[in-house]
């Protein structure tokens, strides 16, 4: 299994502004920290704010912050909405007949089933779980 680089992003961006409580972030500022697509980000932050995990302030001074406090934030619910609704398997679409052998196939029981165990277990830490070493976190994504 493998999460996208968009559910990657997702959890990078709570990473750092649950660092960073005190304060905005701005999207370039967590892009340079992170060494990546500002581009990314962008989508990343959408969806966040839109989502409600995030709270997004415009004009001069403007930045992102997180939306509730870290202990409240759920990483399974995190990933769930930032890997979508698609299936996991083509036999799993809504779409019927794309797999010859789904009438006898136990392979998509399985992968839900292993899916499941994988949201599960994160289910099980917050975002504060990921940040309890902030000195450590803070000086490795602090900028030259």
């Amino acid at each position: 299994m493998k999460l996208t680089t968009f559910s990657d992003y997702t959890l990078r961006v709570l990473m750092y502004l649950a660092l960073n409580r005190e304060r905005l972030a701005t999207i370039p500022e967590i892009a340079a920290a992170y060494e990546i697509s500002e581009n990314h980000l962008m989508k990343v932050v959408h969806q966040l704010a839109r989502s409600g995990v995030i709270e997004s302030v415009r004009g001069k001074g403007g930045g992102i912050r997180l939306a509730h406090a870290p202990e409240d934030i759920r990483l399974g619910a995190i990933v769930r909405v930032s890997e979508g609704n698609a299936p996991i398997v083509e036999c799993l679409s809504e779409e019927t007949g794309n797999c010859r052998i789904a009438p006898a196939c136990r392979l998509s029981g399985i992968l839900v089933r292993a899916f499941d165990a994988l949201y599960a277990a994160l289910d099980d830490y917050t975002l504060a779980d990921l940040v309890q070493s902030p000195r450590g976190l803070r000086m490795l994504l602090a900028r030259e």
